[in-house]
C-alpha cells in the first residue's frame, strides 16, 4: 500500500511537489483559466496536486500574458521568505501539458467556515463584518470572516502582493486547523489593485509577529529574494513590492480600501 504524502505544512511537500510524477484525474470547471486536478507519486508516496499549465491561462488586459503561474509561484515565495501566510507547496515545473504551477492539495475541513453571508442577526460570535447589504430577495445581509490568526496573516500578506481577486473560496480551512491561501495569479501588479473579501481589520494595528514577519520580507528583498523573484516578476514589480512593504511597515495599521477601484472582488466565493 503506497505512503500518504506530506502536508501542506510538512517541509518534505515541496519536493514531493517538485518531482513526483504527475497525472491528470480531472479538471476543476469553475475555475477562469484551465485548472486539473491531478494525482501525484513520488517513490511510492502518493497524494493530490492543482495544476495549471501556462498554456491554459486566459489573457488578461492588465497582466502580460503568460505570467500567471509565476505570480502564484512568486507569492508563495514571498510567503515561504517571510512567514507570512500560509500557501501551500506551490512550484513551477513541467507537467502533461507543458510548464505551469503545481500546488499541493490542501485537504479541507468541510464543517468549518472561514467567510459567510448571512442576516446580520447570525453573524457568529468573534467574527468580523466586512459589508452590509442586501440579498436577491432583499433581506439584509452582510459579508463576515472569521478573526483567525492565519487570516489575519493572509491580509497582511495580500497588502503587499497587491491580490486583486481574494475571494472567500481562496481561503482554505485544512483538516489541520490552519487556513490555506490559494489562488494568486493575479497578484504583484505595479498598479494598486488589492481586492479582498478580509477587510475585517481596517485602522487597527497590525499584530507584531506580522510586523517582524514584514521587516524580514524587505531585508530579503534587497538580497536574494529579490534576485530570484526576477525569474517570475519585472525589476518595476519588484521594487513596487519593495515600496508596499516600506509603506505598510511606516503606516503600521490595516490600511483601508482605496476610492479609485473596486475593492471586494466578484462573485464573492
Amino acid at each position: 500500500m503506497a505512503n500518504t504524502a506530506p502536508g501542506p505544512a510538512d517541509p518534505a511537500a515541496r519536493d514531493f511537489v517538485s518531482r513526483g510524477r504527475i497525472d491528470v484525474e480531472g479538471r476543476l470547471v469553475d475555475a477562469s483559466n484551465v485548472t486539473l486536478f491531478c494525482a501525484i507519486e513520488l517513490d511510492g508516496v502518493t497524494g493530490r496536486v492543482v495544476y495549471k499549465p501556462v498554456s491554459g491561462e486566459r489573457p488578461l488586459w492588465d497582466f502580460p500574458d503568460g505570467t500567471l503561474a509565476g505570480r502564484e509561484v512568486a507569492t508563495a515565495m514571498i510567503s515561504d521568505a517571510c512567514g507570512l501566510g500560509m500557501i501551500p507547496p506551490t512550484v513551477l515545473r513541467d507537467g502533461p501539458f507543458g510548464p505551469g504551477m503545481v500546488q499541493l492539495w490542501v485537504e479541507t475541513d468541510e464543517e468549518a467556515e472561514v467567510v459567510d453571508v448571512c442576516a446580520p442577526d447570525e453573524v457568529p460570535e468573534g467574527w468580523r463584518t466586512v459589508l452590509h447589504a442586501h440579498d436577491r430577495l432583499g433581506e439584509p445581509a452582510v459579508l463576515v470572516h472569521a478573526d483567525h490568526p492565519d487570516l489575519r496573516e493572509l491580509a497582511v500578506l495580500d497588502i503587499v502582493v497587491n491580490n486583486t481577486d481574494r475571494k472567500g473560496g481562496h481561503l482554505l480551512a485544512g483538516t489541520d486547523g490552519r487556513v490555506y491561501g490559494v489562488d494568486h495569479g493575479i497578484c504583484l501588479h505595479t498598479d494598486p489593485k488589492l481586492r479582498t473579501v478580509l477587510w475585517g481589520w481596517i485602522g487597527e494595528e497590525l499584530p507584531e509577529d506580522a510586523v517582524e514577519k514584514l521587516r524580514k520580507l524587505r531585508a530579503d528583498l534587497d538580497g536574494r529574494l529579490g534576485a530570484e523573484l526576477g525569474e517570475h516578476l519585472t525589476a518595476f514589480e519588484i521594487r513596487a513590492l519593495s515600496q508596499r512593504t516600506d509603506y505598510l511597515l511606516a503606516e503600521a495599521v490595516f490600511p483601508e480600501p482605496g476610492d479609485d477601484w473596486r475593492a471586494i472582488p466578484w462573485p464573492l466565493f
